[in-house]
């Protein structure tokens, strides 16, 4: 099975894409394509490990699940199309990172940069049913994403990940804390944030204080 997919990538995960589970999921991702409109588009399946090749990835974002709404979705966590309106946990992302580092609030949801400088933006399910949320989520796309946070915590070192929410926090039993660096607050949707579980996390400025004190270069969060 050829999975188009970034070369350092490929060399980790080569051993996963030969297994069945893998190869059921992509059965059914296929079928699902084929009989339904779905999200991302197809080539943007697997745009978070693209974009940040395993060679550079300082910092894991977990997400859920895709957006489900036309020309959201672009295989980034959190992350929508230029031109988008910006889905109210990125708006209360922005906040965050104008409060904590001064940033002036973007004017566009694509979180690229941030990718293309290190930070995997990943979703625990990679696809999803047009104005079907979690609708993927019976297809097997966490078995593979939980497996490549466990390469990621085995085979790299001084990882910050950074889980928000307790669907996130649940994958902290994934990654082994004694050689990585685990930050956790409340999911930056309202109903989360305007409860006080968001706002104040500085999740931005520490994790640049953690790359700094490993002679890393840090994360450049405007977008």
């Amino acid at each position: 099975m050829n999975i188009v997919i970034e070369s350092s990538w490929k060399q980790v995960l080569a051993y996963e894409f030969e297994k069945v589970y893998f190869k059921n999921l992509i059965n059914s991702v296929r079928e699902e394509y084929k009989n339904y409109t779905c999200y991302p588009k197809g080539k943007d399946i697997f745009r978070a490990f693209d974009a940040c090749p395993f060679k550079d990835l300082k910092v894991v974002i977990i997400g859920q699940d895709p957006y489900h709404g036309p020309y959201q979705a672009n295989g980034l966590c959190f992350s929508v199309q230029k031109g988008m309106a910006l889905p109210p946990s990125l708006v209360n992302i922005y906040k965050e990172l104008e409060k904590d580092l001064g940033i002036d609030f973007a004017t566009h949801g694509d979180l690229i940069n941030w990718a293309n400088q290190g930070v995997l933006l990943l979703n625990s399910v990679l696809s999803v049913r047009a104005h079907q949320a979690a609708s993927h989520q019976k297809l097997g796309w966490e078995s593979f994403t939980n497996l490549v946070i466990e390469h990621i915590s085995a085979k790299k070192e001084g990882v910050v990940f950074l889980l928000w929410g307790g669907f996130a926090k649940k994958k902290a039993k994934l990654i082994d804390a004694t050689k990585h660096h685990i930050l956790t607050s409340g999911h930056p949707s309202p109903l989360s944030a305007n409860r006080g579980f968001w706002f104040g996390n500085k999740h931005f400025s520490e994790t640049n204080k953690i790359l700094a004190k490993q002679n890393k270069s840090i994360i450049n969060w405007q977008v």
